[in-house]
């Protein structure tokens, strides 16, 4: 599992012109399923984000979570984060999780992110073309990998 956690002051998702997503402050979420991804892995995943203290605090230091500044997430299923370019000029995708357990599998992530948040998480559409529009608070980027969960 790769997530991209962007911190965001607004973020919108939008499917054929119609805007079935939107928050203000907090994390835009590309969420990037791969073979062999466990629940366990899904929830460590939203509690890692849950927790991540990305927001400044008055000193402007990086001290605050999502639940210290009201922040909601806004999550983006999107395969393409495990396309392989190490071979060749396109990417393969088949390290990534098939499409109707890839569904499964982010639907269950966003109900582990809504209990660890204690907020709702509206989404996109899962397997649809979708425009993003984000503004980039700070910029503050982060991959976040289960690969490199410690044991």
């Amino acid at each position: 599992m790769k997530v991209v956690v962007q911190r965001v002051a607004r973020a919108e998702v939008r499917v054929a012109g119609k805007e079935p997503a939107r928050i203000g402050r907090g994390f835009l979420l590309l969420v990037g399923l791969a073979h062999g991804d466990t629940d366990e892995q899904l929830h460590w995943m939203a509690r890692k984000i849950a927790g991540l203290r990305l927001f400044p605090d008055d000193e402007g230091r990086m001290n605050k979570d999502l639940g210290d500044v009201g922040g909601d997430c806004l999550a983006v299923s999107q395969f393409t984060l495990l396309g392989d370019v190490r071979k060749g000029r396109r990417p393969s995708f088949v390290g990534a999780m098939a499409p109707e357990e890839a569904s499964l599998a982010f639907g269950r992530f966003v109900a582990m992110l809504e209990e660890a948040t204690g907020r709702p998480t509206p989404t996109g559409v899962f397997g649809a073309h979708m425009d993003v529009d984000l503004v980039n608070e700070g910029p503050v980027t982060l991959i976040l990998e289960t690969a490199n969960v410690p044991a």
